[in-house]
C-alpha cells in the first residue's frame, strides 16, 4: 500500500480507448505503470494512440498494444481477449467505454434497429466482455472491472431515452457482477460522467452560448474534463479502492445534485 495508485504490472484492456474518455484512462493508466489494450474499430487509429503512450513513456514500466475490435460482435469481442492473453498474459483491469447513441429525439419516434443497437452495444457487449475476462480473474483471485455509464443513467430524458435506459441498466449489471464475483475478490464498478469535453458530447460545448446555458446550474459552472474521470478509474483499479465495489462514482461538476 505503499503507492495506493500504482499499477506496476498490471494489464488494463479499455474499449472505446482512440479518443475522449477511454483514451484519457488508457494515458493515464500507463503512466500510473500499467500495460493498456489500445481498442476501438479502426486499427490505424488504436496504433496512433498505442504509439503515442509508448514514446511518452519509452524508459517508464508502462506501455501499450493495440488490438482493434468491434464490441457489437461478440467474435470480436471473444478475439480481443484471446489476443490479450497471449500478448500479456492476463487482464487485471476490464475497463467498458465504448458507447453508442445513434438517435436522437422522443422514444416515440425510435426506429427498432436504433433501439436495438443501443441495448446491444451499451448493455449486451459490456455483459459479454465482462464474463469473457471473468474465468481468468477468478483463476487469479484478483480483477477489477469498470463500466463507464453516463448521468443520463440517473435521470429520464426526451430525447435520450434508450441511452439513458442503456446506462442506468449498466450501474444494475455493476451491481449483479459485484455481488457474483466478490467472493472471488473481484471488485466491479461504474462511472457516470456528466458533461465532459468529447466528441460525443460536441454539440453541447462547441457553442460557446449553449456551453454556458448548459452549465450555468452546476456548482463548478463548467465542463469537466476526460482526465478529470480517469482520476475515477485510476482510484477504483487501484490499491486505493480496494474496499470500494458495486458503486456508482458520479464525476458530474455537481450537475445531478442541483
Amino acid at each position: 500500500m505503499s503507492n495506493l495508485f500504482d499499477l506496476t504490472g498490471k494489464v488494463a484492456l479499455i474499449t472505446g480507448s482512440s479518443k475522449g474518455i477511454g483514451k484519457a484512462i488508457a494515458e493515464e493508466m500507463a503512466r500510473q505503470g500499467a500495460q493498456v489494450v489500445i481498442s476501438s474499430r479502426k486499427a490505424d487509429v488504436c496504433q496512433a494512440v498505442a504509439d503515442s503512450i509508448n514514446s511518452e513513456l519509452a524508459d517508464k514500466p508502462g506501455g501499450a498494444i493495440s488490438i482493434p475490435a468491434h464490441v457489437g460482435h461478440k467474435e470480436a469481442l471473444q478475439q480481443l481477449v484471446d489476443k490479450t492473453l497471449a500478448k500479456l498474459g492476463k487482464i487485471d483491469i476490464l475497463v467498458c467505454n465504448a458507447a453508442v447513441n445513434p438517435y436522437y429525439g422522443p422514444m416515440k419516434d425510435m426506429p427498432d434497429e436504433a433501439f436495438e443497437k443501443v441495448l446491444g452495444i451499451n448493455i449486451q457487449s459490456n455483459h459479454w466482455l465482462a464474463h469473457m475476462v471473468l474465468p481468468e480473474m477468478v483463476a487469479r483471485r484478483d480483477g477489477v472491472i469498470l463500466v463507464i455509464s453516463s448521468v443520463g443513467g440517473l435521470r429520464g430524458s426526451d430525447s435520450l431515452g434508450a441511452y439513458c435506459i442503456s446506462k442506468a441498466a449498466d450501474v444494475q449489471l455493476v451491481r449483479n457482477l459485484a455481488v457474483e464475483y466478490g467472493p472471488h475478490n473481484i471488485r466491479v464498478n461504474a462511472i457516470s460522467p456528466g458533461l465532459v469535453r468529447t466528441d460525443f458530447a460536441r454539440a453541447l460545448w462547441e457553442n460557446p452560448a449553449i456551453l454556458a446555458e448548459r452549465t450555468s446550474g452546476d456548482p463548478l459552472r463548467r465542463i469537466g474534463e476526460p482526465q478529470e474521470i480517469a482520476g475515477s478509474a485510476i482510484y477504483l483499479a487501484s490499491a486505493a479502492g480496494s474496499f470500494t465495489t458495486g458503486q456508482n462514482i458520479v464525476v458530474d461538476g455537481g450537475s445531478t445534485i442541483t
